[in-house]
This record gives structure tokens, sequence and C-alpha cells, in this order.
């Protein structure tokens, strides 16, 4: 059975994407939620299991065969249960699609920095950095072709469910925690990801979570 280590639910925007890439599968795997900064967590990323991503999350290990960093553990999964659950069909949506994803994999510091995620809380509108700005800015309008060119009838950023969604879905938490305006085609689009099912489960038992970081609080920089 396949055995995915991930931080806290709350806090931890590449370990979801990690799950989610696992739930798309529809194959059954182990989840080891290793709480981040505690003296649990420097002693679990010496062992073993974490060696190979030199201590980081999310690891999905099948057997023997490891795989860290999230965009590595969609495309091992692509290969293993079929290309279709992930990426859109079409050639070049699939191109944009992928080049989304790396995009996101690679860049937007000072989103990361400024608004971290933590799907507990809701605070209200705050001003905005320029650095910042320019990165919301830019992820708006990588959603907004995607969904005039390939969006069609449905929901998502290529139509049907894609890695690219899963990708962008924990910035769809950090917009609604820090009360971003965006946007009404934007907000149409964060609502179909919060309803998924996969996400609203991550955010369901991220609530239920025991582990406070303070760095993540407050609406804090982390």
């Amino acid at each position: 059975m396949l055995k995915l280590i991930i931080g806290n639910r709350a806090y931890s925007s590449w370990s979801m994407r990690g799950w989610l890439a696992v739930k798309q599968s529809g194959q059954p795997f182990e989840e080891l939620v290793v709480p981040m900064f505690d003296d649990e967590w420097e002693k679990r990323r010496q062992g073993d299991e974490f060696a190979p991503s030199l201590g980081k999350v999310p690891i999905l290990w099948d057997g023997d065969c490891v795989v860290w960093d999230s965009l590595a553990i969609i495309e091992f999964l692509a290969d293993r249960a079929g290309r279709d659950l992930y990426w859109p069909e079409d050639d070049s949506a699939r191109a944009v699609a992928r080049s989304m994803s790396a995009e996101m994999h690679s860049s937007f510091a000072a989103l990361r920095r400024e608004l971290p995620m933590n799907v507990r809380q809701s605070y209200a509108s705050k001003p905005l950095g320029d650095a910042v700005r320019a990165d919301i800015d830019r992820v708006l309008q990588l959603w907004a072709q995607a969904r005039a060119r390939f969006g069609g009838t449905g929901d998502f950023l290529f139509g049907d469910w894609c890695a690219a969604d899963m990708m962008y879905a924990p910035v769809v938490t950090r917009f609604l925690t820090y009360g971003v305006p965006v946007p009404s085609f934007a907000g149409s689009y964060m609502k179909c990801v919060l309803s998924h099912p996969h996400v609203a489960e991550w955010i369901d038992k991220a609530q239920d979570e025991p582990w406070v970081i303070d760095q993540y609080e407050g609406g804090k920089a982390a």
C-alpha cells in the first residue's frame, strides 16, 4: 500500500498538494501526519523515511520506491494510475496546465511569505505589498487565461478537476483566509475548488488538529 507522509493540514500547502494527488489516484494509502517544528518533527526528519527528501514533506513511499516533492508525486501517480486523472487530454491544454503547475511550484515567493497557509483562520483584508500584489495579479491572470481557453462548461481551470487545480488549491485557501479581493470569475472558481470533496475533506480534517504554530497565526507572515 502507498504511504504518504505529510505535515500539518492547517499549514502545509505542499502536503496538501501531495495528498490531493494521492486521493485523485483512487488507490488506498496510509497517511502519516508529522506535526511541523516540534521535537518529534526534528527527530522524525533525521530518520530513514525522511532521508531521501532532506527532511521535507510530502513524501510518498510505494514499497521501497520513494517519491518526494508534490509535482514529482503527481507525475509518479499519473504514470501509475493514468495520465487522464491528472492532466487534460488536449495537447495544448495539457501543455498550459503543466506550465501553470511548474510556475506555481517555482514562483510566488512573496505570496507564500506574506500570506502563509492557514485553513483554520479567516482574517480581515489588509494592505498588501507590491510584490505580493504582483503575485496575486499573476495568479488571477493565469486562472483567467485557463478558464477562457480551456475551461468550457466545466467548473475548474481546464474544465475537469486536474493537477493544475491541485497545485493552486492552497492558493485558493490563502485568498479566502486573508480576504483577498478577486473578480467574480475567480470567486466562482474558488467556490468550486473549496466544494471539491477532496479539498473539503482536507480542510475538515485540519479543524481537528491539536497543533498550533504561532508564526502562522494572527495573520503574521511566515
